[in-house]
């Protein structure tokens, strides 16, 4: 390699850490994560011919069917399924705790959470770990499908006619995106993690 080489390669590499650096910690460490599993991330750049989109990132996952989709900078992490630690005189969804970097967090299985169908776990289920403000909870999900940014404009509120979202998201949907022939429903994690049915839990526990 001679040494015009080693300085493109030196300069692309800075640009990159540079890149990098003006995301959001946890959403670069998130990436990293992802792509460490093998997962997607849609960085708005299908093709030459198609634009970047510009917009927020969203980490995508799925449920009963559905796909949702909630901010990347409140997802600490995306882990497979591991043992837990049962927890006595707490209500039914709430599956143990695990030990996540140090620190015990509970986990809540969405489902059971949202009153739908009980089915078995499958290799594709992952735990999902959320925080807002203090508050850090790993849901159980369907499974993980890719991080992607979400424009603005695509976003439509919950009571608008376009937005096709399930009854049993409604309490805890921010809106929904429409990206392609894909309807997105945007999870408020706020709301789903400090709402009446997550505090009765937290008093049982």
């Amino acid at each position: 390699m001679s040494s015009e080489d080693l300085r493109m390669l030196q300069r692309d590499a800075l640009a990159a850490i540079q890149q990098l650096g003006t995301q959001s910690p946890s959403v670069a460490a998130l990436q990293m994560q992802l792509a460490q599993r093998g997962l997607p991330r849609a960085d708005g750049s299908v093709n030459e011919n198609q634009p970047a989109v510009v917009g927020e990132q969203y980490l995508v996952f799925s449920l009963a069917g559905c796909e949702l989709a909630v901010k990347a900078e409140q997802v600490q992490a995306v882990e497979r399924l591991v043992d837990l630690t049962p927890v006595p005189n707490v209500v039914s969804w709430v599956k143990g705790v695990i030990n996540l970097r140090g620190s015990i967090v509970s986990v809540v299985d969405l489902r059971m959470f949202l009153d739908l169908e009980q089915l078995s776990y499958t290799s594709r289920a992952r735990l999902l770990s959320l925080q807002y403000n203090e508050m850090v909870i790993c849901l159980v999900v369907d499974s993980v499908s890719e991080m992607m940014p979400i424009s603005p404009a695509t976003i439509v509120p919950v009571n608008a006619r376009q937005a096709n979202i399930p009854q049993w998201a409604l309490s805890y949907a921010a809106g929904c995106a429409l990206h392609a022939n894909r309807v997105l429903v945007l999870l408020d994690a706020a709301r789903l993690l400090f709402s009446e049915k997550m505090q009765r839990y937290e008093a049982l526990g």
